[in-house]
């Protein structure tokens, strides 16, 4: 997947941050805001199967969009970028 080069400058920095700011592995919150569409919210939560996370839908109050947290234990800071870039391909997504 070929990314610009702001979004490619976005992940190295939140690779930075969480590289500073944590001790890894350790338990990380995904947040995302996808219109609400069931076929993109279990894309979400299937890309986290088998990892033992813990996760939370919203829908907001007009029902046009739902936020989906995710809590789960990750391995290192690069991991982290991994899945934020793999969700990124879906439609609308907004990664918090």
């Amino acid at each position: 997947m070929e990314m610009d080069k702001k979004t490619e400058e976005f992940y190295q920095r939140l690779k930075e941050e969480l590289v500073n700011s944590t001790i890894w592995p350790s338990e990380y919150l995904f947040k995302f805001i996808v219109p609400t569409d069931k076929d993109k919210i279990m894309i979400i939560e299937t890309a986290f199967d088998g990892m033992g996370a813990v996760i939370e839908t919203n829908q907001s109050k007009t029902g046009k969009y739902t936020s989906v947290s995710i809590n789960v234990h990750m391995k290192s800071a690069q991991s982290v970028i991994e899945k934020y870039q793999e969700l990124s391909a879906i439609e609308g997504i907004i990664s918090l």
